[in-house]
């Protein structure tokens, strides 16, 4: 079971008249037993995943959308780590494997083949940057740490954008536009 205050979710009735539910989650940073150097948020996000199955009633038409701070990265490690993009690539495995489909945000090819990544970042990674550390300015953030999930009841009709630029915010971590075509 996850932390409490890691899920908030809410039922959100719709013209069509089938419900959509909502669920804004946070994987918290943890730390090994032993005290060691590194953080965590993989296995909060399993926690999470776990519990949102009880979400999922059908193989294909439940209809939930999940989004916020996963504190992953996407297809890769931190400084390129192999064993760390392994070990978060297994959530978003199990987000495929329940029926959640990545949504975004992503840029498309053409934009993030013109933009300058970061080195640990993979040639080709469509990832924004939704987190800067407190001391940075919102231009300077390079990593992804918020997603968005849906369903494949309502994944065709989701579209996200990160505002990332003016539009930021006063948290380390960019807000979300998430559009569903209902």
């Amino acid at each position: 079971m996850s932390r409490a205050g890691t899920i908030a979710a809410a039922r959100l009735t719709v013209d069509d008249g089938d419900p959509i539910v909502i669920v804004s989650v946070y994987c918290a940073w943890e730390r090994p037993l032993d005290g060691g150097g590194w953080i965590y948020a993989d296995a909060s996000a399993h926690r999470v995943v776990s519990d949102l199955c009880a979400l999922v009633s059908t193989q294909r038409a439940h209809r939930v959308l999940v989004a916020d701070d996963w504190n992953l990265l996407h297809r890769y490690g931190e400084h390129g780590s192999a064993y760390w993009g392994a070990r978060y690539q297994t959530v978003f495995d199990r987000m495929e494997a329940i029926g959640f489909r990545y949504c975004g945000p992503q840029l498309s090819e053409a934009d993030a083949a013109l933009r300058s990544r970061p080195e640990e970042m993979p040639l080709g990674c469509r990832d924004v940057s939704t987190y800067r550390t407190a001391r940075d300015d919102p231009a300077t953030a390079t990593r992804q740490l918020d997603f968005v999930f849906a369903s494949g009841g309502i994944a065709d009709r989701v579209r996200t954008r990160a505002l990332d630029g003016d539009e930021w915010g006063p948290s380390d971590h960019c807000r979300i536009e998430i559009m569903l075509d209902v």
